[in-house]
């Protein structure tokens, strides 16, 4: 064989298809970053106080655990929508939002059912001081049911 047979060939770089990717990257990223922030909105309006001040100012660390399985939980969903999205760029964008905001309307809702399932009250484990085992099993929950939420998606 000759020199030339063994050569790495690279071929022909399409700009315009890479261009459509770098717009599709960046406007997936924007939906997922929309459900995420409506999300946390939910959760906000879901427990007691703003929440924001309880995680960042106040370091209330059950505030902190819910909010982290909260957005593990929503991130699942996300993913999972926009990976299951049409193939189309339009329609995979409003694939994306719909099943995302949905998966947000869905876990507001387990939350809300765990509230009333579990003993205690959800605005007792928020408001307690100190790290509670509640607050993790709150959030490993949410987590769960964000996954089972995930996998539901049509």
């Amino acid at each position: 064989m000759s020199a030339t047979t063994h050569a790495l060939q690279f071929g022909s770089v399409d700009g315009g298809l890479l261009a459509q990717g770098v717009v599709a990257t960046l406007l997936f990223f924007i939906v997922g970053l929309a459900v995420l922030t409506v999300g946390f909105l939910a959760l906000d309006l879901l427990t007691p106080g703003n929440l924001r001040t309880q995680v960042y100012v106040d370091h209330n660390p059950n505030a902190a655990i819910l909010l982290a399985g909260n957005h593990l939980a929503l991130a699942i969903i996300v993913v999972t929508a926009i990976m299951t999205s049409a193939d189309r760029l339009a329609q995979g964008l409003v694939d994306s939002a719909v099943y995302g905001l949905l998966g947000v309307v869905l876990q507001a809702l387990a939350l809300r059912l765990l509230d009333v399932v579990v003993p205690g009250h959800l605005r007792d484990v928020v408001n307690t001081p100190h790290m509670t085992g509640t607050a993790w099993a709150v959030a490993s929950s949410l987590v769960a049911i964000g996954a089972v939420n995930a996998a539901a998606l049509s």
